[in-house]
């Protein structure tokens, strides 16, 4: 688990990210059990109930599921929610501003798509 918090977005949001980038790097995998509020509070040394909102969230989006006395776990579709879910994100926060960027720039649908195959060649030196 990553120890540092960002302090400019909400923790529970923060816990619930890093459950869905555990699930899409396969760190948890389908069945795994998660770490349980209490375990995510004492990590980050929070209070359980904001560990908690991040983790029902996840419970409700049917990500995780609680077993009562067991803990928390993976759901047998937890990474094809989670790729849905993140795929219509990358569509509204980038794949819309570019559509209407490309509107007032009178672009063709070809000329994105040129633009969209074009290799650049970037010197990281």
């Amino acid at each position: 688990m990553r120890k540092e918090l960002d302090e400019n977005k909400p923790i529970f949001l923060q816990i619930k990210d890093h459950v869905e980038d555990s699930i899409m790097d396969d760190s948890y995998k389908s069945g795994d059990r998660v770490p349980s509020t209490n375990e995510f509070a004492a990590f980050y040394q929070i209070n359980p109930a904001t560990a908690g909102k991040g983790i029902n969230e996840l419970v409700a989006e049917g990500i995780l599921v609680k077993r009562r006395g067991v803990g928390m776990f993976v759901t047998e579709s937890a990474k094809d929610i989670v790729i849905e879910k993140r795929k219509q994100t990358f569509y509204d926060h980038y794949m819309l501003p570019l559509k209407h960027e490309a509107k007032k720039l009178r672009m063709r649908e070809d000329e994105i798509l040129e633009m969209w195959k074009r290799e650049d060649n970037f010197n990281e030196d």
